[in-house]
């Protein structure tokens, strides 16, 4: 089967790559290297150095693909607070022109991968996928208005889809050199620096952290199995919800690194407790979680030495310049 991956050289998209040639499967895919690694890209897969927001390009480069993958998106919740024309351009945008590309080459299958953004502050915790969305930052927005994208387009013209929602996924190949998103690369890559670590607010925000290669086999039987077919999943754990305080001392612990934070004001519209029930998940793609935080950490730590620790890049602009932009942004702290 030929299988088309949007964002091929990102963390999550590089790793269903390298799974579907695995399995035996044709792999096409496009990034434009905004927030991944050319070296992430399988060397058996069809590249393509391009945006998707390109349509003519991407019906061009997804002619005879039967299922695609569209991990591509500026994942960045923070930055979208400052910078909303870019995060929503290169997240509900570009799902329009694949579902346009997909459809007009009569793709079977498209698999959406969603943000737990999508639910914003609820009251309960954690998150299960029946319950109503309040997303609460551009991000989330665009990522919420782009599931109501698939669910029209698809239904309209006779396409499978699939809704995933992976959260807070960890692991090699994630950018760990990038000042917006991954806190916990982000941590280890200031710490193996020498350097203290910022924590926004108050540091007792809590999350679940998923290990790639427990989300990965997940989205695999998302586009093949019919019964998936026009479901919505939670992917990831939710054991382990911890702090970001507690985090930040188990990555000291194990660098043996003398931690005291830098502790800065929060950020606007961050979701203080956010986790998702894997409880279906569990019943409907057999999901466990196998690799535990304490292990995930060590794999970043181990791939991110390997790669050595790098200077942060700011690469995206701040189109809103103001007194609530974090500080860390303007005068680049990072």
């Amino acid at each position: 089967m030929r299988i088309f991956i949007t964002g091929i050289a990102g963390f999550l998209g590089s790793h269903i790559a390298d799974l579907m040639i695995k399995k035996g499967h044709e792999v096409v895919g496009c990034d434009n290297l905004m927030g991944g690694y050319l070296d992430n890209v399988p060397v058996d897969a069809e590249f393509h150095q391009v945006d998707c927001g390109y349509l003519n390009t991407m019906v061009k480069i997804t002619k005879g693909c039967e299922v695609v993958y569209h991990t591509a998106c500026t994942a960045y919740e923070g930055l979208s607070v400052f910078s909303p024309h870019l995060i929503s351009q290169n997240s509900y945008q570009i799902t329009s022109t694949m579902l346009s590309a997909s459809i007009t080459n009569n793709c079977k299958r498209f698999v959406y991968c969603s943000s737990m953004a999508r639910y914003g502050e609820q009251e309960k915790v954690p998150f299960r996928e029946d319950m109503e969305c309040k997303p609460q930052d551009p991000y989330g927005i665009a990522k919420y208005a782009g599931e109501l994208l698939v669910r029209n387009l698809c239904n309209t013209h006779g396409m499978e889809y699939v809704i995933a929602v992976p959260h807070n996924i960890i692991g090699p190949r994630q950018k760990y050199d990038d000042p917006f998103r991954n806190v916990a690369a982000i941590m280890i890559n200031l710490m193996l620096q020498g350097r203290q670590p910022i924590v926004y607010g108050d540091g007792t925000q809590k999350r679940c952290f998923s290990y790639i290669d427990d989300v990965i086999y997940c989205l695999d039987k998302l586009a093949f199995e019919s019964d998936m077919a026009g479901d919505i999943f939670n992917i990831g754990p939710d054991e382990e919800f911890i702090t970001i305080n507690e985090l930040a001392e188990l990555i000291a612990e194990k660098l043996d690194f003398k931690l005291d934070p830098i502790y800065m004001p929060e950020r606007p519209q961050e979701v203080r407790l956010a986790t998702c029930s894997a409880d279906k998940a569990r019943e409907r793609l057999g999901y466990q979680t196998k690799v535990t935080l304490n292990e995930a950490i060590d794999h970043m730590i181990d791939y991110v030495r390997k790669r050595k620790p790098k200077r942060f890049m700011y690469h995206l602009d701040i189109e809103i310049m103001n007194d609530a932009c974090p500080r860390t942004w303007v005068d680049r702290l990072f």
